[in-house]
């Protein structure tokens, strides 16, 4: 398993809309072509306009081939065009790409599973 972690530095004032994106529309997109999202995350300081989400995925193979049929749907093309007719949500996507880390007998926190 490899997880990605995708942070949106988004345009001051459109957070609601990039949310409301994901939340209406791009979910669905991503279950459609089998990415699978941990969670998502916002900075407690709302002034850094940024939302955090990681992808689970099986490999690197799965991630691309997942990914570039979620880019080339002709709904998601559809969605992006239209949400985005007075600019993009986001200035730019970092991505990074992690792997669990080897700490042999390490069990995550009861808490942090259910915050999850």
């Amino acid at each position: 398993m490899i997880y990605e972690l995708r942070i949106y530095y988004v345009v001051p004032g459109r957070m609601e809309e990039l949310l409301n994106r994901f939340r209406d529309h791009t979910l669905h997109l991503f279950q459609k072509h089998d990415l699978k999202v941990a969670n998502f995350w916002v900075d407690m300081d709302a002034s850094n306009d940024r939302l955090y989400y990681v992808f689970e995925h099986r490999d690197l193979a799965a991630r691309e081939k997942n990914f570039q049929a979620f880019l080339e749907d002709p709904d998601w093309l559809a969605l992006q065009e239209r949400t985005e007719r007075n600019g993009k949500l986001y200035e730019r996507i970092d991505e990074i790409y992690m792997r669990t880390a080897p700490l042999r007998g390490f069990q995550p926190n009861a808490a942090m599973a259910r915050a999850q």
